[in-house]
């Protein structure tokens, strides 16, 4: 399982939202280049960054100022890049790939505008693309995608979503559950373990909720591919290698025990 650090960006400041909710906002006064070093020296492979003034608003004047911070962190870590936010147009998907991150992470554009999605993933390949959904548990218990920065609910599920894309090649998705996120209460193993069960060759990276190494076991152990790590390590409740060392020595016991 890889462990991918986050940095979530708004007018090119570290920032972490609760549930997705700008109101619930926490500034962290770390440059982003610098808190990227911090993690890159851990060892991962990756790191996620989000343009959440991308997410938000789609194009506008801090967007613009994230985009210049992301490319700096392209050009000056050695760590391959995924990152996401505001993604609306094959043009946005370029944009990106031409600062030279590795992975575009798409979100909205995913639930809306499906047909665009599978035309990304046809022109672009299933590895340098990331289906980002981010989930709701309705009043009825299954889970639906939201839109938007998070704002608004689309219709179906996060099953109904997966399978139209796995028919057309997906390889990566990255799946957060809104409630946990930036809450620190846990991971929702359930939702994952579900999906890991659905759909076998899909490499799912599990967001919202880490709290603890506890935490990082239990997803290493369900066989995630990744998980992505905001708020638990801007407030030092692990390290990166803290995590790292977690995973390896859970896949060695698995590896022992099989």
């Amino acid at each position: 399982m890889q462990i991918i650090p986050a940095i979530d960006l708004i007018n090119s400041q570290v920032v972490r939202l609760k549930q997705g909710d700008f109101a619930q906002q926490t500034d962290y006064p770390v440059d982003p280049l610098e808190l990227a070093r911090r993690y890159q020296a851990a060892g991962p492979q990756w790191i996620h960054v989000v343009d959440l003034d991308g997410a938000r608003d789609g194009s506008s004047n801090n967007a613009s100022i994230n985009m210049t911070t992301i490319g700096r962190l392209v050009s000056e870590l050695d760590i391959a890049v995924q990152t996401g936010g505001g993604i609306r147009s094959i043009e946005d998907v370029e944009a990106r790939l031409n600062l030279g991150v590795a992975r575009v992470v798409i979100g909205s554009l995913c639930v809306m505008q499906p047909d665009l999605f599978e035309q990304m993933l046809k022109q672009f390949g299933a590895d340098q693309l990331v289906a980002a959904l981010d989930v709701r548990e309705t009043s009825t218990g299954v889970y639906s995608p939201a839109t938007h920065g998070w704002k608004e609910t689309g219709e179906g599920t996060v099953e109904t979503v997966l399978d139209r894309f796995m028919d057309a090649g997906l390889v990566h998705c990255l799946c957060t559950d809104i409630g946990r996120d930036g809450m620190l209460g846990g991971p929702n193993l359930e939702l994952y373990l579900s999906l890991k069960d659905r759909y076998r060759t899909l490499e799912l990276q599990a967001s919202g909720g880490v709290a603890s190494l506890i935490d990082i076991a239990a997803l290493s152990q369900g066989q995630m591919d990744g998980v992505i790590l905001g708020r638990s390590l801007l407030e030092g409740r692990f390290t990166v290698e803290d995590a790292m060392t977690t995973v390896s020595v859970t896949q060695g016991a698995l590896s022992d025990d099989g």
